[in-house]
Parts: C-alpha cells; sequence; structure tokens
C-alpha cells in the first residue's frame, strides 16, 4: 500500500487550496477514505470522511468550506478547501481506515 499526499503550501486567509493523495497497492474503491490534519501542539483530528459508498462526513469546523471527493479510475483522493483560514493551519494526512494505511502529511499555512 502506497499513498503520496501532495497539494499542501501557503496561502492568505480567504484563500483556496486543492489537496490529492494518489494510491496503489491495493483495491482503491472498496474502500472509504478519509483526511485527517495535526495542528503544531495539537492532537491529529478528523477532517473529512468518504465512504465506499460516497456517504460523506465532516468535522464542524469545515462544513460548508471543504470537499472531500474520489476518481476511483486515477485512485485518487481529494480535498477541495475553500475559504481557508488560520486555524486551518496543519498538517494534512491521508488515510484508508480499512488498510489503516496513512500517507505522509502535506504542509497547510493560512496566514491571516
Amino acid at each position: 500500500v502506497q499513498l503520496q499526499a501532495c497539494g499542501g503550501g501557503s496561502v492568505q486567509s480567504g484563500g483556496s487550496l486543492r489537496l490529492s493523495c494518489a494510491a496503489s497497492g491495493f483495491f482503491f474503491s472498496g474502500y472509504g477514505m478519509a483526511w485527517h490534519r495535526q495542528a503544531p501542539g495539537k492532537e491529529r483530528e478528523l477532517v473529512a470522511a468518504l465512504t465506499s459508498e460516497g456517504v460523506t462526513n465532516y468535522a464542524d469546523s469545515v462544513k460548508g468550506r471543504f470537499t472531500i471527493s474520489r476518481d476511483n479510475a486515477r485512485r485518487t483522493m481529494y480535498l477541495d478547501m475553500n475559504s481557508l483560514k488560520p486555524e486551518d493551519t496543519a498538517v494534512y494526512y491521508c488515510y484508508f481506515p480499512g488498510r489503516r494505511a496513512w500517507g505522509q502529511g502535506t504542509l497547510v499555512t493560512v496566514s491571516s
């Protein structure tokens, strides 16, 4: 199982970013997936989840601003982040709970 996350960067408050996580080594479309994040000095937390059936779940702090999606043909999951806030600053990780597999993390920095 290999997960390659990318798309992080530095943006100003109100900006947007798209994170991607390319997967290989397992039956991608059969698994649910999620994005987690860990801010400095804080616990890792769930940001968004997407089941294999297409059901989504979001942390209250990102509802209406973030969208999780998948492209099974490309074996890639995405996190579209809009209206970013400084409190969204964190390292973001893709995760496949059914395989207990984590991506390497990508840093998102939002400045005010």
